[in-house]
């Protein structure tokens, strides 16, 4: 087990900036207040990106600026609960090791907001930064989301509000009566034209409005139309809509209060209009949501996510998932692969030889821990079930199990049809274990899911395991993972 050390050094804090408010100084101070009893907390992830303390929820405003990764995020610096949005930030060179930076956005109680609800950033014609979030009253009875803008210093350290806020209201000329609730705006280019989309609701249809910046001016919107629909019996709304190009096809993620649903198609750029030809669960499990992406320098596509389900009272309350880099298999299915440089958190190597297991247990000595990545291949033979068994108590009572069962994965008692994965045969998994966070990957990242878990810390065992029948254990790599704090 990993004794964590902080290396951060002192807080950043907003009384560091020369546009400091109070609002950020009081959240960012009760930050601080909670911080040395997160970290010390054992179930607490050390190589997944978190605030310093608090809570945590959707990644927001992901962008490649200035030579950095930024992430902002739902942030509520008062308790380790939902509550009080604002907006952290930090940033990253590398993806893996992660610089906070001060609150970005607070509400600004005087103009009647409560919170300050997820959005994107972006980068105005002229150069300027922009945050664009829904703007939330204390009380929803007292007015309907809007749409806000903020605009940021050239290395996106301080923010203020627009003076034309809000920049999007629910009477924009032509705009069809749409529910209250519309939310968290995300911007998209395509061939020279600036666009936005957001989640709402249309009567008895989820629908994903779009808005068009005519100028570039990215506090002046236009409506243009419904992007996509779909009836609240099948979709009862779009949260954290993502629209964007990857290669030739336009993809869609959308958080529809379950896992993350992904569809991949064409876009009508004369009608703007979307029509799926692929869709599919992004990640399996339930406790990977809000979904964000940010291009690279190389046009790399890079896939963020919120880890949810861990319990209260802990002095802190959710990450990041892996950042991930996101491509489409030929048959328009997205492939999530870790970034490749989660490597250089890698200890010594525990490799070995390729072997086969007829319905028996091997408990591998040499290697165990709650901070750990395994790439492992099998091939399938007689076995029932096979895999193995992490976080496993000395005698063996507990454990937690990535098996396939037939053509399912089962992570911590989660079971899931391998949809796309065509290589049966070996079969590839892919794990980082993080204390109390799994993330697996199959076959190179054509199925993924997210667990949180509840294990006692002492069980820190590693089994392989092959039940009802025989499998080839054709490769087994495992490393012991450094903190990234």
């Amino acid at each position: 087990m990993i004794t964590l050390i902080s290396l951060m050094g002192p807080p950043i804090c907003a009384a560091t900036e020369p546009a400091a408010n109070p609002a950020i100084l009081k959240a960012s101070e009760s930050v601080e207040q909670e911080r040395a009893r997160a970290e010390a907390d054992p179930q607490r992830p050390v190589f997944h990106f978190r605030p310093p303390a608090r809570w945590m929820n959707d990644p927001n405003g992901t962008l490649f600026h200035g030579g950095f990764f930024h992430v902002f995020y739902q942030h509520n610096p008062f308790g380790d609960m939902w509550g009080h949005m604002h907006w952290g930030h930090a940033r990253s060179k590398d993806l893996v090791h992660w610089e906070h930076l001060p609150i970005a956005l607070w509400p600004s109680e005087e103009k009647g907001e409560g919170h300050c609800f997820s959005g994107c950033a972006a980068i105005d014609k002229s150069g300027k930064p922009f945050l664009l979030y829904t703007s939330v009253p204390p009380k929803a009875e007292d007015r309907p989301h809007e749409q806000w803008a903020a605009m940021g210093s050239d290395d996106l350290r301080t923010w203020e509000k627009h003076p034309g806020n809000p920049v999007i209201t629910l009477d924009q000329s032509g705009a069809p009566r749409l529910g209250g609730a519309w939310r968290d705006p995300f911007v998209f280019r395509d061939a020279g034209r600036t666009f936005l989309v957001l989640g709402a609701d249309l009567g008895e249809e989820a629908v994903i409005p779009i808005y068009e910046a005519p100028d570039g001016d990215l506090s002046k919107w236009v409506y243009r139309g419904i992007l996509y629909r779909r009836p609240k019996s099948e979709v009862p709304f779009f949260e954290c809509p993502n629209f964007f190009q990857l290669g030739d096809k336009w993809v869609l993620f959308y958080s529809p209060y379950r896992p993350v649903e992904y569809a991949v198609g064409r876009f009508d750029r004369e009608k703007l209009t979307f029509t799926p030809e692929q869709e599919g669960k992004l990640d399996a499990s339930d406790q990977f949501y809000a979904s964000n992406v940010a291009f690279g320098p190389s046009g790399e596509c890079i896939l963020f996510g919120w880890v949810r389900g861990f319990p209260e009272g802990r002095g802190w309350n959710g990450c990041l998932a892996l950042p991930r880099v996101l491509t489409l298999s030929t048959e328009g299915r997205p492939i999530q692969r870790p970034v490749p440089a989660l490597e250089t958190l890698r200890g010594a190597p525990l490799a070995i030889p390729a072997m086969g297991l007829n319905s028996e247990s091997k408990v591998l000595p040499g290697l165990s821990g709650d901070t750990l990545e395994i790439r492992a291949s099998f091939r399938p033979g007689s076995a029932t079930a096979f895999g193995m068994r992490l976080r496993r108590s000395d005698d063996a009572t507990r454990a937690v199990r990535v098996a396939l069962v037939g053509k399912d994965l089962e992570v911590g008692g989660l079971r899931v049809p391998l949809e796309g994965s065509q290589r049966m045969d070996p079969i590839e998994l892919w794990v980082y274990l993080d204390r109390s966070v799994l993330e697996v990957f199959v076959n190179g990242g054509e199925t993924a899911i997210t667990r949180v878990l509840s294990v006692p810390e002492t069980d820190l065992g590693v089994e392989l395991f092959a039940e009802g029948g025989i499998v080839e254990v054709a490769s087994f790599e495992a490393y012991t993972l450094k903190s990234i704090w």
